[in-house]
C-alpha cells in the first residue's frame, strides 16, 4: 500500500483540490509540504500531534516536509475556531516558543541533511512594506469571499477585529513565498484552515499563471484534532515539564471507547493489519487497545523508558500491582503545614489536583477525594507529618492522584 493510499485507510484525508496530481506526488516522493505552527505558547500540545505524525509519514515516503514556525502570523493571531481575539504576544514571548517547538519537533521530524526545513514566517512576512503587500497581494482576494469563509463565520457577531481579517492574506502569503523560495508545492492542515489554504492556492495561481502546480490537502478532520488538545479544561502538553509522561499516558489511555480505534488508526505507526485485527475488540480488550495507544504515543513523545514507567505506576494504582514510585508524586514543605497539621484542601492544593482551596471543598464535598482508597467527606480532616511516613495516595476524581511524600 502507498503513502495516499494508507492516508486513506488511516482516514487521515477529508478533502483535496486535486486528487489524482496529490497522490501522485505523496506516493513519489516529489511532494515538498507544509504545516504551519503559530507560537502561542511555550510547548506542543497533544491537538498539534496529528499534524507531527502526518509529517513523519509523509517524510518516511520521501517527501520533504516544511515545519513553518509562524513567528510572523502568531503577531496577528488565527481566528479560526475562536470565540474571542487571541492574547497579544510581545515578539520575545515569539522568539522563545519559537524555539521551544524546534526542540519538540526534532523528536519526530529528521532535519538533517535537507531532508525537511524548518522556517519562520516572520523572516519575511515582518519585513513586508503595507503598502505594498496591498498592491501586490490585497488585490488578489475577496472580501465578500473571505467574510464567507468559515474561519471568520463565527466571530461575525461577536466581532472580528481587522487585525485579524489579516490572518488569511498573511497565510496564503506563505504558501506563496514558499512556493517561489523553497520549492513548496503542497500545504497540509485541518479542515478549520480549509479556507486559508484555498487562498494560498489561489494566490499562487493569480499571481504565477494557472499552470503552477500548487495543492491543498486537508488531512486533520477539526472535529477530531481540536479535541485531543485538551482534557478538563487543561491542555496536554508535549512538554514533560507542563504535563507528566504519566500524565500523558494515562490522558490516551483514558480516551473515550469510541475514539480509541480511531486514535490508534490515526496517531500510531502499528501496521494497519493489526489495527484492523482489533476492530470488534470490546470490553476488557478494549481497554487493552487504550494501554497500546497510550504506550505508543508516550514512547514516540517521551521515550520507550518513560512510556514504560507511566505504564507500570498506571498498572500499580488502577490494577493493584508495579512499582508505585512511577506515579506522579509531590514533597510537601513545612510551610505547607500549620502548627503541625495540614488539612486535606491544602492536600489537594500542594498536590496541584485543585487549584484553589474553594476548588477542593467542592471536590470533597462532591465526594470526589480518596487517601488511600478511603473516601474523605468532611472538609475539616486533618494530617500530622506521620501521617506521610507509609504511603499516602490521594485521589481526586477517577483519574487524577498524586502520592504524597514529607
Amino acid at each position: 500500500m502507498q503513502i495516499y493510499e494508507e492516508l486513506v485507510a488511516r482516514g487521515l484525508i477529508k478533502q483535496v483540490t486535486n486528487e489524482e496530481e496529490i497522490r501522485d506526488l505523496l506516493n513519489n516522493g516529489k511532494a515538498t509540504f507544509y504545516i504551519g505552527f503559530d507560537c502561542t505558547a511555550d510547548s506542543l500540545t497533544a491537538g498539534h500531534f496529528m499534524a507531527l505524525t502526518l509529517m513523519k509519514r509523509l517524510q518516511d515516503a520521501g517527501n520533504k516536509p516544511i515545519a513553518l514556525i509562524g513567528g510572523g502570523t502568531t503577531m496577528i493571531g488565527d481566528p479560526s475556531g475562536r470565540t474571542d481575539m487571541r492574547k497579544m504576544l510581545t515578539r520575545e514571548d515569539i522568539d522563545h516558543n519559537a524555539e521551544c517547538f524546534k526542540r519538540q519537533m526534532e523528536r519526530f521530524i529528521d532535519f538533517s541533511d535537507g531532508k525537511a526545513l524548518m522556517l519562520n514566517n516572520a523572516d519575511w512576512l515582518m519585513n513586508l512594506n503595507y503598502v505594498e503587500l496591498l498592491r501586490e497581494v490585497g488585490a488578489c482576494f475577496s472580501v465578500n469571499n473571505m467574510l464567507r469563509a468559515e474561519c471568520y463565520k463565527q466571530r461575525m457577531e461577536k466581532g472580528l477585529s481587522f487585525l485579524e481579517f489579516n490572518y488569511m492574506i498573511m497565510q496564503s502569503y506563505d504558501f506563496y513565498h514558499m512556493f517561489q523560495h523553497n520549492g513548496c508545492n503542497m500545504q497540509c492542515g485541518g479542515d478549520d484552515q480549509w479556507s486559508n489554504m484555498l487562498g494560498g492556492t489561489e494566490l499562487i495561481r493569480r499571481k504565477l499563471g494557472k499552470d503552477s502546480h500548487a495543492m491543498t490537502i486537508t488531512l486533520l478532520t477539526d472535529s477530531q484534532g481540536k479535541k485531543m488538545g485538551k482534557t478538563a479544561g487543561n491542555a496536554v502538553w508535549l512538554d514533560p515539564n507542563k504535563t507528566s509522561p504519566f500524565d500523558f499516558f494515562q490522558y490516551w489511555r483514558n480516551v473515550a471507547d469510541a475514539d480509541v480505534m480511531k486514535c490508534i488508526r490515526m496517531l500510531t505507526f502499528l501496521p494497519l493489519e493489526e489495527i484492523d485485527a482489533m476492530n470488534d475488540w470490546e470490553g476488557a480488550k478494549l481497554n487493552e487497545a487504550k494501554e497500546i495507544l497510550a504506550f505508543e504515543l508516550t514512547k514516540m513523545v517521551h521515550g520507550e523508558e518513560e512510556a514504560n514507567k507511566a505504564k507500570e505506576a498506571s498498572h500499580a494504582l488502577f490494577a493493584g500491582g508495579g512499582n508505585k514510585e512511577n506515579m506522579p508524586s509531590v514533597t510537601l514543605q513545612e510551610s505547607d503545614f500549620r502548627d503541625g497539621v495540614i488539612d486535606i484542601l491544602q492536600v489537594l492544593v500542594s498536590a496541584e489536583l485543585c487549584k484553589t482551596r474553594s476548588e477542593a471543598r467542592r471536590a470533597v464535598e462532591q465526594g470526589g477525594v480518596s487517601v488511600n482508597d478511603e473516601k474523605i467527606t468532611d472538609v475539616k480532616t486533618t494530617y500530622t507529618n506521620a501521617d506521610f511516613s507509609s504511603e499516602f495516595i490521594v485521589k481526586k476524581g477517577k483519574k487524577s492522584f498524586c502520592r504524597i511524600e514529607v
